[in-house]
């Protein structure tokens, strides 16, 4: 697929609400390849559509474990608290002291639209916070503890 243009911070784009997806298509699935082929070449753990600028609620993530899509996504439930070092491809260079859940279940649609439940603990419960985030406009940097 394609390699899209990663926006960076200061791009307006990173600071609006994404809309839910509605269209289970083509275009889905083809946003979805293309965000996973960028992620990848960024050396990234994760993607959400915004930082492609495009203001839709999909979010891809790789931790070492294979590729996840999620489409609508939303955190259900969370446990426990950590707080480790974050990075983002759209904010070159920096990384900065966030405290997350330890544990995190989301709750989303898969690029067909069937609805699934995922857990994650430590580094992919960090991701799906992160990306999550995104999809609402916040950046990590918002949340670095001073």
């Amino acid at each position: 697929m394609a390699i899209r243009q990663i926006a960076k911070i200061g791009e307006p784009v990173l600071r609006k609400k994404s809309k839910v997806v509605e269209k289970f298509d083509q275009k889905l699935i083809d946003l979805l390849e293309d965000m996973a082929d960028t992620m990848y070449e960024a050396d990234g753990v994760g993607l959400a559509a915004p930082q492609v600028s495009i203001l839709k609620r999909v979010v891809v993530i790789d931790v070492g474990d294979g590729l996840l899509e999620l489409v609508n996504p939303e955190i259900i439930e969370t446990s426990g608290e950590q707080i480790d070092a974050e990075g983002c491809l759209s904010v070159v260079g920096e990384t900065g002291e966030v405290k997350r859940p330890y544990v995190v279940k989301v709750r989303a649609q898969d690029r067909h639209g069937n609805t699934f439940e995922i857990e994650g603990e430590e580094l992919l419960a960090r991701a799906f916070c992160h990306e999550i985030d995104h999809l609402d406009g916040v950046l990590f940097v918002d949340k670095v503890e001073k």
